[in-house]
């Protein structure tokens, strides 16, 4: 199937790793032109020339913190200066949290807020005007399955991705008249590097079986009884960032394996 996204010029913030990465790569096999966003320089230009080289489409990598109006605004002017701006932005960047309500402080509150909400809001108000000039765009927000169903030990991140959910579904009620369809992926088990990390740190004095750790968590909460491939998870971003899917607006899809324990 032609996804008729050749040329196009994707935003991808945390675009250098995990499930970023894997839709910079899946995009970039439609020949989508690509501005990945990461906080450390040598890997997100080092992998933007790898997937340039691959794919045969440009790619630039952009340091910036996008939970800053510093690191929006530099993305935003790159985007600009090389391509003219985007016809599509993949709000990506995100991580986990491990506190707990009583004892978080404000400063925790507001990084998470800054990270998975602001950004988005920023990003938005900075690429629109160019996907305006262009004829319409495609916005996706990484959200989670936490959106709706939250894990106990993180309750920022359940809080801020949830607030995500409502913000993609206002933004989109707010853009269509513009040919702009936002929408919301809500991932559950996926096999990036931090899972891989932290199951290594909690099994480093119990034999060291982080696979096995890994095993038992998908056996816990996913019916398909494993993680998803960060590919796996991409397949769904590339085809929501196509004109196939046209009529898709201010939706939330669960990519989760049957995670997700009610009718949503």
């Amino acid at each position: 199937m032609d996804l008729e996204l050749r040329d196009k010029v994707a935003v991808i913030t945390g675009g250098s790793v995990g499930i970023g990465l894997a839709v910079a790569e899946g995009l970039a096999a439609e020949g989508v032109n690509l501005v990945l966003v990461a906080r450390q320089a040598d890997r997100v230009k080092t992998e933007a020339a790898r997937v340039a080289d691959k794919f045969k489409v440009r790619a630039i990598g952009v340091e910036a913190d996008v939970a800053t109006v510093a690191g929006v605004e530099a993305v935003v002017r790159a985007a600009e200066t090389e391509f003219g701006g985007a016809d599509i932005l993949i709000n990506n960047a995100g991580t986990g949290s491990n506190e707990t309500i009583m004892e978080a402080a404000d400063e925790k509150w507001e990084y998470y807020w800054n990270l998975h909400v602001m950004a988005a809001v920023r990003l938005a108000r900075g690429l629109v005007p160019s996907m305006r000039k262009r004829g319409g765009g495609v916005i996706l927000h990484n959200g989670s399955v936490c959106t709706v169903q939250p894990l106990w030990y993180e309750p920022i991140y359940n809080t801020t991705k949830a607030a995500l959910l409502m913000f993609s579904k206002t933004l989109a009620n707010e853009l269509i008249k513009d040919n702009i369809r936002v929408n919301t992926i809500n991932p559950g088990l996926v096999l990036t590097p931090d899972w891989i990390k932290t199951a290594k740190q909690l099994t480093a004095d119990k034999g060291g079986d982080w696979q096995a750790h890994l095993d038992g968590v998908a056996r816990e909460w996913a019916p398909i009884d494993r993680f998803a491939t960060p590919e796996e998870v991409a397949h769904f971003f590339v085809f929501m960032c196509s004109p196939r899917a046209s009529y898709s607006v201010g939706s939330a899809y669960f990519v989760d394996g049957g995670m997700l324990k009610v009718v949503a």
